[in-house]
């Protein structure tokens, strides 16, 4: 794929004057020339930023690390790989080295990883810190053509995968409480943040009635009137015209007047729409557990 040097900012993090420094005083990428001396870069560039990217996080000294042949930077990743740095730093190491792992379709070094960081930190700081943050620069990558969408999918599935086991692993409530009922529109199909909610809404205690992506809202209506709903949850994430999602939150609050509505996900789209008396909407997973744990989900 042909990059631009503002897509390497993008994709790795790295603001393009610092790209630029590191090219010229430690020679960490050499740029493709266009007859016209036009800058470009490729895929093997961008590994190689995103394994820079890794190295010095890991605590090496960028000079060292721009200095380090391909061979040498698998090397010294892999060691990193089984005794990985605590604390924040490591976090941009893992998204940078699952990216890699999941272009390759290195199903087993992507699996391995998320497991020991899911070790180490946690599902709830997995995902804040780690799965969301690669999946944005995932959906970046495949915005720009940058990516096929078989990588999406591959790297969606591994994650969504692991969501699954985790949520698998909680007991299922019996407590009298709050019931949830988790959908995503018909027109919708990401439902990784929609799993994540799912699981902290279960370890927290709450009793989830989860049904998906692609819900009608007929069958919506049906799991309504046959169970006792308290709150209903679900994600706008899809660019759509402003007018016709506020029919449909329009329709979704005369609908189900005596439930609590929650709404996530595009938050330019969301800032257009007017919610109904029953909405509400949060920005973040940590304004999300506020809500939750502060009252508006007993």
């Amino acid at each position: 794929m042909k990059l631009s040097i503002s897509d390497l900012e993008q994709l790795s993090g790295v603001p393009v004057h610092t790209i630029r420094i590191w090219e010229r005083r430690y020679n960490a990428l050499e740029p493709l020339r266009s007859s016209g001396n036009t800058r470009s870069y490729n895929d093997e560039h961008l590994k190689r930023l995103l394994n820079i990217v890794s190295l010095n996080q890991a605590g090496v000294k960028i000079s060292q690390a721009c200095s380090l042949t391909g061979d040498q930077m698998e090397e010294f990743l892999e060691k990193e790989l089984k005794a990985i740095m605590p604390g924040l730093a490591s976090f941009e190491f893992y998204v940078s080295q699952l990216l890699n792992a999941g272009v390759k379709y290195d199903e087993l070094s992507f699996s391995i990883l998320l497991d020991q960081c899911i070790e180490e930190h946690g599902i709830m700081k997995t995902y804040e810190q780690v799965m969301f943050p690669l999946l944005q620069r995932l959906g970046l990558m495949w915005r720009l053509d940058h990516i096929c969408p078989a990588h999406e999918h591959f790297i969606s599935a591994i994650v969504r995968q692991k969501l699954m086991t985790a949520i698998n692993s909680l007991p299922l409530s019996n407590r009298g409480g709050p019931v949830w009922l988790l959908f995503l529109p018909e027109d919708e199909a990401h439902d990784i943040p929609l799993l994540f909610a799912s699981f902290m809404l279960r370890s927290y205690g709450f009793k989830v009635i989860y049904l998906g992506e692609r819900v009608p809202m007929e069958s919506l209506k049906d799991a309504y009137s046959s169970t006792q709903v308290d709150h209903l949850l679900f994600f706008l994430v899809r660019q759509r015209p402003v007018k016709e999602t506020g029919n449909y939150l329009q329709n979704l609050s005369n609908t189900f007047p005596n439930a609590n509505i929650f709404l996530a996900g595009n938050g330019k789209l969301i800032a257009e729409l007017e919610l109904g008396a029953n909405m509400s909407c949060f920005s973040s997973i940590a304004e999300f557990s506020q809500l939750v744990k502060g009252g508006n989900g007993q």
